[in-house]
């Protein structure tokens, strides 16, 4: 804030490991509500962005070891580049880098809507300093829009929402100004912006926060919805609305275009004088920020940006049926994802997909042109001893009349067929570590056939045809 204006063969992936004892466990991934997303506010993911870009822990950023000490005008390209790196990384985002000056660039990440694309909702801050650190002025408002990036990107939405992160605030809302001022005269239909700015620190612990407003299109709506989605969720914070409001953030760019749009400024509460003493200085520092008063901060933004957004009903949740999981959007196309790593599982891109390995896993549905990603699901061995799947071969896959299969030399041996639902079609001892089995009996479909050997167990998948 400133205060002068300031995937053998063709399914190779299909070869995976049984880890669990096959006891049915039904599990969702459902973020298909309000509430849901607000429980995936994330406050040590937070916190480490509050440490990276004040520069209180190192970080990467392109490849490079950075520590983001100081963010001033002219010193804070580093920090915009771990911005696209933070945004790039989401789905459903197109990231722009906005530089509209020598030395201005500005961070934007546009989700546009399915239904409605042209009606604009924007949350923002930004992200200059005055001095080294800066963390509550403005890293806070900073991470708290990535935040709401990572949470909503996750989702279909029926409007567009924009993430933009301002540069140039200090020394006269120039990043802000440059965008609203092309906003109006392209006409850009943007129906509300939330400016976040210094939203950490609550000096009296009164949970107290301000919404700065003033007359200004339909900005005091937009501040009665936000008290709205407050009330309604029930977050433990106190309003305390202030109108006339500041114009001395990015917020009142928006409100002196021709015609104003609607927008207003949400965070600590300045009226009743309970701003960070640290205020512009290199003492605004993440140990002196109230962490839970924080991440309530977060909770309540995040709850109306996805109010504004609203969630088109795609189904992203997953059933989980030992270590099998599968996606319970029918017709879509698929990618499971390592969640310990953040990859793509490379042909992992069935609807159904047995887990090889201890880990947590997730899956990226796309139907429609839009994309939605599970939570990541934890699959455990439990201690359950595993076949290695290079030393077992069941082939032709797909197959119309017999399997071939080749397993190791073994002593004793169990063979099941099981369907999608982990349901056991046919359990028959086996002797042989070779031989071919009649499918003749199965639908046409994907199945799954686990063998155990010597204690040993493992899963594969084939289909019949």
């Amino acid at each position: 804030m400133v205060i002068l204006g300031t995937n053998a063969q063709n399914f190779n992936i299909m070869r995976q490991l049984l880890l669990l004892a096959f006891i049915l466990i039904v599990s969702f991934s459902n973020a298909q509500s309000i509430n849901d997303l607000i429980d995936k506010v994330d406050i040590n993911g937070l916190t480490l962005t509050l440490n990276e870009l004040t520069g209180e822990v190192p970080t990467t950023v392109n490849g490079n070891p950075a520590t983001i000490i100081n963010r001033t005008n002219g010193n804070n390209d580093t920090a915009a580049d771990y911005l696209i790196e933070r945004l790039s990384a989401f789905d459903n985002l197109t990231v722009v880098n906005q530089a509209y000056s020598a030395g201005g660039r500005n961070i934007i990440a546009t989700q546009t809507g399915q239904t409605n694309p042209s009606n604009i909702y924007i949350i923002c801050a930004h992200y200059d300093s005055v001095a080294n650190y800066c963390a509550d002025d403005n890293i806070s408002g900073t991470a708290a829009v990535l935040e709401v990036a990572r949470i909503l990107s996750t989702q279909c939405i029926d409007n567009t929402i924009v993430y933009a992160l301002w540069d140039e605030e200090e020394i006269g809302l120039r990043g802000s100004n440059y965008y609203a001022t092309q906003a109006a005269n392209n006409g850009d239909n943007i129906l509300a912006v939330l400016n976040l700015d210094m939203m950490a620190y609550d000096g009296d612990n009164d949970n107290d926060f301000d919404i700065d407003v003033r007359n200004f299109a339909q900005s005091r709506a937009m501040k009665d919805e936000i008290i709205s989605v407050l009330n309604t969720y029930g977050f433990n914070l106190n309003v305390n609305v202030v109108d006339p409001g500041t114009t001395a953030s990015d917020h009142s760019s928006f409100w002196f275009q021709s015609p104003a749009f609607s927008a207003v400024l949400l965070g600590e509460a300045w009226s009743n004088n309970d701003q960070t003493p640290e205020y512009h200085t290199s003492d605004d520092r993440v140990i002196t920020l109230d962490l839970p008063y924080y991440e309530e901060m977060t909770k309540l933004v995040t709850a109306y940006m996805t109010t504004k957004a609203g969630l088109v009903a795609i189904d992203n949740t997953v059933t989980i049926n030992s270590n099998m999981l599968t996606a319970n959007q029918a017709g879509a196309t698929y990618q499971w994802i390592n969640c310990n790593t953040d990859t793509d599982i490379a042909g992992a891109v069935n609807q159904t997909f047995a887990a090889p390995v201890n880990g947590n896993y997730a899956v990226r549905v796309t139907t429609g042109g839009c994309t939605e990603v599970s939570d990541c699901i934890q699959v455990s061995a439990l201690g359950v001893d595993t076949l290695d799947p290079e030393t077992v071969n069941v082939y032709p896959i797909p197959t119309e009349e017999e399997l071939n299969i080749e397993l190791p030399v073994f002593d004793k041996g169990k063979m099941q067929i099981l369907n999608l639902a982990g349901r056991v079609l046919v359990e028959e001892d086996i002797t042989e570590n070779n031989f071919q089995w009649d499918v003749s009996g199965l639908s046409s479909g994907l199945y799954f056939i686990k063998f155990e050997v010597d204690g040993k167990t493992v899963v594969l998948n084939f289909i019949t045809k």
